[in-house]
């Protein structure tokens, strides 16, 4: 008998099932040693070596490990395929101490081919990765240990600071102080009705005024009621004659698959979940053999998967959305583990009408599989005319749209309206219907949604895939920030913090300093 160990015993239920009466799986239910919680567990005098524990809840685990590899011929790790996923790997050996043979496997997907293919090339435990996982703990652990103490005595006691934690709120605080001494300025806009004057005669259609004497007008050029309707008194009398006509032809390519941050976006915008709603229906799916894993920063697709999703797209939409040959793309996330694949279905072919867990399972399940197939049909080709109108010293356009090959929009995102405008030429003169200026007031930047919150700390190289969605829910159940109309604002102790922070520890919440450690 072969003993494998995983994380959970959903995801050991779906594997055991591949394997066989020759293998037993358990699970170690998460970390089996972490630092102390009443020490620093940090020896700073000795290179920083860290002092781990067996924690109690673990410790019943570890006996029962124990004694099932006391009776197995081999143990394999299975582990998930990320830092995390191989430190908990290397604890685990630490913790049991087995006599027997060791295997390090690893997979992308828990389906049967994965497995027994995963059985088949073990490997040893990558101890870069076990470095890098503890490097991260370790320096979290000095930054929460000595700056906590300094919020007790400062603000109240049970606060908390993170090395990502405390970057996330000083990103939202100072978006808030942003907000706050924004001043609005006005600005008009004009915009003329026009319609075609000889037959055939089309529809009626908008243009907006964007020069005057033959340069660009700013946005904000016009900067009150009595400037546009200086404009408006100007034109009082004008001839509107159409000066240029532009046909080209755009194509629009579908976005890649997802990673982790962008399926936390979408999810937000498209389904309404929170990030940590996002990352447990998306680790159920993971465990049901559904979806490949779901912490990665990879855009990678296997060749298997982009031949069964040309297959599943000329089946369903017909050869001329296929591909002639797949289409890749390249990650642009710092630190981005390659070796990892995008989040796709494990199985293209199962659409979620055939998911039986829950509704929010299925919209999930459903979003991904959308954009896994949407990135590999061909690009829509979408005709955009630009038409310029001259009008006495002015100019106006319009700008129409006619989709000639919808392509991926077909699945995702939607069909894009037609913009029509009439049949027009060059020297045709229009008729003007109305003429009508419009205030406008520039607005301060938007708080952060999560999903935004996660791009910008993606952006700035800040945290990994993993950290994402319990850093948000860590700065709200810290009382940090709430969320209000699916917007992040900062309390008032969450400013007081951050000013704290940033006034006495200006290195630890530098956003480049965070950056800098996740790449070195």
């Amino acid at each position: 008998m072969n003993l494998v160990i995983v994380e959970s015993p959903a995801k050991g239920k779906t594997i055991e099932k591949y394997l066989g009466k020759d293998y037993k799986v358990l699970a170690s239910f998460g970390h089996v040693r972490d630092l102390p919680t009443k020490t620093l567990g940090v020896d700073t005098k000795n290179n920083f070596k860290p002092e781990y524990v067996i924690p109690i809840k673990a410790r019943k685990t570890i006996a029962t490990l124990k004694k099932e590899i006391a009776n197995a011929d081999a143990l394999f790790l299975a582990t998930d395929y990320d830092r995390e996923g191989e430190a908990i790997a290397f604890h685990l050996i630490e913790a049991i101490k087995p006599k027997k043979p060791i295997k390090r496997i690893t997979f992308h997907e828990i389906t049967e081919p994965a497995i027994k293919e995963a059985i088949k090339c073990p490997r040893d435990i990558d101890m870069n990765l076990v470095d890098a996982q503890q490097a991260r703990r370790v320096l979290d652990r000095l930054v929460g240990y000595k700056l906590s103490p300094f919020l007790w005595k400062k603000v109240a006691q049970g606060l908390s600071a993170g090395r990502v934690q405390s970057v996330a709120v000083r990103l939202i605080v100072e978006r808030e102080r942003e907000i706050q001494k924004f001043k609005p300025e006005e600005y008009w806009s004009i915009e003329a009705l026009l319609s075609k004057d000889n037959p055939p005669a089309g529809g009626q259609f908008k243009a907006i005024l964007t020069e005057k004497d033959g340069k660009k007008i700013d946005k904000l050029a016009i900067k009150s009621d009595k400037d546009a309707q200086k404009v408006l008194d100007d034109l009082k009398n004008a001839d509107y004659i159409v000066s240029e006509i532009k046909i080209e032809t755009k194509k629009k390519y579908p976005s890649p698959p997802f990673t982790t941050s962008t399926l936390q976006m979408e999810a937000g915008t498209k389904l309404g979940f929170t990030s940590k709603q996002t990352m447990k229906l998306a680790q159920d799916l993971y465990e049901d053999g559904l979806i490949t894993y779901m912490r990665t920063d990879s855009l990678n697709i296997s060749p298997m998967a982009m031949k069964a999703a040309r297959n599943v797209i000329s089946e369903k939409y017909g050869s001329r959305y296929a591909l002639p040959s797949p289409r890749f793309y390249k990650t642009k996330a710092k630190g981005a583990q390659e070796a990892h694949e995008a989040i796709r279905p494990t199985d293209l072919a199962v659409v979620s009408d055939q998911i039986r867990i829950s509704d929010k399972h299925t919209k999930l399940y459903d979003l991904i599989w959308k954009r896994m197939i949407a990135s590999q049909m061909k690009e829509a080709e979408i005709d955009e005319t630009i038409v310029k109108i001259a009008a006495s010293n002015y100019g106006f356009a319009s700008t129409g749209q006619k989709i000639q090959f919808d392509g991926f929009l077909k699945l995702y995102n939607g069909l894009k309206k037609d913009i029509e405008l009439p049949n027009l030429a060059k020297g045709n003169k229009l008729s003007l219907e109305k003429l009508d200026k419009f205030q406008h007031f520039t607005e301060p930047p938007a708080r952060f949604t999560e999903g935004a919150l996660i791009k910008e700390l993606e952006k700035r190289g800040i945290g990994r895939p993993s950290t994402y969605a319990p850093t948000i829910s860590v700065v709200q159940d810290r009382g940090y920030v709430e969320k209000a109309q699916g917007k992040l604002l900062p309390k008032d102790i969450g400013m007081a913090v951050n000013d704290l922070l940033v006034e006495h520890f200006p290195n630890i919440v530098d956003y480049d300093f965070t950056a800098r450690l996740e790449e070195e």
